[in-house]
């Protein structure tokens, strides 16, 4: 066998996987009810907005200064 032939051969077994992929993930997602989702989407905008209100008040680092003073200190440069 040709050496352009086995990686013909591979690019089609990765094609092929591939779109097995993605019609496993395609019905997975179709099995969920509207309902179901609406549900899921409410519980992760909770669980961001709580994490975003711990993140916000994070305390200063060991040299006193507080996470945005570094950040912009390290984009300044």
């Amino acid at each position: 066998m040709r050496w352009w032939k086995a990686v013909g051969l591979a690019g089609a077994a990765g094609v092929v996987a591939t779109g097995v992929v993605v019609v496993r993930a395609e019905r997975r997602r179709r099995a969920y009810t509207p309902d179901q989702v609406r549900e899921q989407l409410h519980v992760r905008f909770a669980q961001a907005t709580s994490a975003g209100s711990v993140e916000t008040m994070a305390p200063a680092g060991p040299d006193g200064r507080g996470i945005v003073a570094r950040l912009r200190r390290l984009f300044r440069r």
